[in-house]
């Protein structure tokens, strides 16, 4: 049997709620990757963060440009992962799709989705969770449509 200190350690935020680099607004979804870095889907900022091991603020690695649908932008982003490349894959939630970042780029691709609300295979309801598979399927928990969708990502 596993057990753990019940004393939490703060490892991203604890400013507040707010929009700047140390703060967030409702963290709803989080991955953490190989070098422990913490990525976070930030939902009332329409961004996602990245906080490094240790840091004192974030980076924004998708959104943070309003809520809006242009490729620069996220609308309620939820479920967050990284994929063996570094490529951060973003459930955008009230833009109906799944987004795929490249750190440091201005603009991300939709990857999944984007054809507007909808129940049709090649459309979401609000996604929210996402998981790869050993082959790197994409699986997403299309939320209001009941049901989790497996797609082939082509890199």
């Amino acid at each position: 049997m596993n057990e753990y200190n019940n004393e939490g350690v703060i490892v991203a935020g604890e400013n507040g709620k707010g929009d700047q680099l140390n703060q967030l607004n409702s963290p709803t979804f989080i991955f953490v990757d190989k070098e422990q870095s913490v990525y976070i889907s930030d939902h009332h900022n329409h961004r996602v963060m990245k906080w490094r091991r240790g840091a004192k603020q974030g980076r924004i690695v998708a959104g943070g440009n309003g809520e809006r649908s242009n490729l620069n932008q996220l609308s309620s982003p939820a479920g967050v992962i990284v994929d063996d490349l570094g490529q951060i894959y973003v459930a955008d939630s009230s833009n109906h799709r799944v987004m795929r970042w490249c750190e440091g780029k201005e603009e991300g691709e939709i990857v999944v989705g984007g054809n507007g609300e909808g129940s049709q295979s090649n459309q979401l309801d609000y996604p929210c969770g996402l998981s790869f598979d050993d082959e790197q399927n994409l699986y997403v928990s299309d939320r209001l449509n009941h049901r989790i969708q497996k797609f082939e990502i082509i890199l």
